[in-house]
Parts: C-alpha cells; structure tokens; sequence
C-alpha cells in the first residue's frame, strides 16, 4: 500500500511540475523558440494546445509560429 501512495505522489508532482514549466512557456516566455517548452505545448491535448498557443500568438503574434502551433501547408500561419 505504501508503494502505491508513493507512486501516487510522485506522478502528481511530475504532472504538477511538468504543468507549470509549460504554463510558464505560454505565459511568460521571452521567445517563442524555447526547446523545452516548445516540446511540451506541442504534446499537450487539443484544447490546452490551442489554449497555448492563442498566448503565445497573443505575445509573438508577428513571427513564425513555432512547432505545434502551425497550421497551413507551408507552417506559416498561426492556428
């Protein structure tokens, strides 16, 4: 029982660290262009995907999108 109550512990603190290193890419980012955080938006489900990248747009709306939030053939536009 206590390996589970461990294992517990530990994914929901990898999630809640996880969360807030992406959360403070789409809010708080100097560049659109980090690796990291990049990595992280473009794995997260649809509507948290867009939710990001509406903030990052809203932030770096005149450069190219970065990867996961491209839409169009050629990955020039935002989404």
């Amino acid at each position: 029982m206590k390996v589970i109550k461990l294992i517990s512990i530990a994914m929901i603190a990898l999630i809640a660290v996880i969360g807030f290193r992406w959360h403070r890419y789409v809010t708080n980012s100097e560049t659109a262009y980090e690796e990291i955080g990049i990595e992280l938006n473009s794995r997260m489900p649809g509507p948290i995907n867009k939710w990001g990248c509406d903030r990052l747009h809203e932030t770096f709306g005149n450069i190219l999108p970065p990867y996961g939030c491209q839409s169009g053939a050629d990955g020039r536009q935002w989404r």
